[in-house]
């Protein structure tokens, strides 16, 4: 069987609720559709799906598992330890859920009002640390940073409502609140795996 006969049905699913409109109740059901993806580990393992080796200076893989244009795409990803991001939105909706590996979660609010575009003040809100049975789920504007820790890489599928090359205004947030563009500062390109 071949990930896209699994695939298809699933995005399937997933457009009827994303053409509903997406809120938390919403981004809870999307969870329940990608969790039943983290069971078939004949098609989405390490042996299929390799993470970057140690001694290659990479410390993920992003690989694109369908191109369906603007509609929900579904990635998965495979972080080394040691890997982490700035706090960063994602301009539209994001699932995350674990098949392999342990990746904390920083979830953030912001403290200002947002006037000025070059800064921002976080505030941590809470700390999640995604693995199998523990998912997570974010609205555009929600913010997050993660880290991965321990000795083994991850494996988790992320999908977004739209694909994330497309998402030209997502942004990050640095230490001293300085806020970048997230994409063009922050992001590598996804290894494209459709039909495999």
């Amino acid at each position: 069987m071949s990930t896209e006969s699994v695939i298809q049905p699933f995005l399937h699913a997933v457009r009827a609720i994303h053409a509903r409109g997406v809120d938390r109740a919403a981004l809870a059901d999307i969870i329940r559709l990608v969790e039943d993806l983290t069971t078939r580990h004949d098609l989405f393992n390490f042996e299929r799906f390799p993470a970057p080796s140690a001694d290659s200076g990479e410390t993920q893989f992003r690989y694109r598992l369908n191109d369906d244009g603007e509609s929900p795409t579904l990635y998965l990803n495979s972080l080394l330890p040691g890997k982490s991001t700035l706090p960063h939105n994602h301009e539209t909706w994001a699932v995350i859920v674990a098949v392999q590996g342990q990746e904390l979660n920083r979830v953030y609010q912001r403290a200002d009002d947002g006037r000025d575009p070059a800064r921002a003040q976080l505030v941590l809100d809470r700390e999640v640390v995604v693995q199998p049975g523990i998912p997570i789920g974010f609205l555009g504007e929600d913010l997050h940073g993660i880290r991965v820790d321990g000795e083994r890489p991850t494996l988790h599928f992320h999908l977004y409502g739209r694909p994330l090359e497309s998402l030209e205004n997502r942004y990050g947030v640095r230490e001293d609140g300085t806020v970048i563009n997230y994409n063009k500062s922050q992001m590598s390109p996804s290894i494209q795996a459709y039909g495999l």
